[in-house]
């Protein structure tokens, strides 16, 4: 009796088919990317006695387990904050060798001397939620921002965001140097002087 041959299946053509699954998923599959903090360290340095800060110059933030705020002792909504930053950093309470010229706040002399002088500290809990931290992180950078936006806009006719947005297009035709220049002057204005605390319990 002869022997009846067993059908076979092309598989010729499953390299391809897997290779072309394998690409559709590639195009198709969304990549999660994490939210983050643009933050710059400190380098370190030597033990050295702390400054004497006087504490009309420093504006306390304090974040609970429960999401709340307290700033400078004060219930606050998050909403709120940039705004009390503002007062804060433009105050322009300072008299003498601390005195600011260019500040335009209510120059409360119990409030901070100049914005050189101020600094932010915020404290959070180990139970605070990471989108409220991230929040009030957002409020207080965009207080810096919008007040060096306003002295950018005064000196250089340019929001100095946008000049640090000129200033990383490699595309940009002005003069670099200058605009890096320009952009240390804003910063020396309104130095960002954010003070975090480590986390409490």
């Amino acid at each position: 009796m002869a022997r009846r041959a067993s059908p076979e299946v092309n598989a010729g053509s499953m390299a391809d088919i897997a290779f072309l699954l394998l690409i559709f998923f590639l195009v198709t599959t969304t990549i999660e990317t994490d939210r983050g903090i643009s933050r710059k360290l400190p380098p370190i340095e030597d033990e050295t006695d702390p400054p004497n800060i006087k504490q009309k110059n420093i504006f306390i933030v304090l974040v609970n387990r429960n999401n709340d705020l307290l700033v400078e002792d004060e219930p606050m909504e998050i909403e709120n904050l940039r705004e009390a930053a503002i007062a804060f950093l433009d105050n322009g309470g300072g008299v003498g060798e601390e005195a600011c010229d260019y500040c335009q706040g209510a120059r409360d002399p119990a409030s901070s001397d100049n914005p050189t002088k101020a600094i932010i500290s915020l404290t959070n809990n180990r139970g605070t939620e990471y989108g409220t931290y991230i929040s009030v992180q957002n409020e207080l950078v965009a207080a810096y921002n919008e007040l060096r936006n306003r002295e950018a806009q005064r000196l250089y006719g340019m929001e100095f965001t946008q000049m640090e947005d000129n200033y990383r297009d490699s595309n940009w035709r002005g003069d670099k140097e200058e605009l890096k220049e320009q952009i240390a002057v804003i910063k020396d204005l309104f130095p960002e002087k954010l003070s975090e605390a480590e986390p409490q319990s």
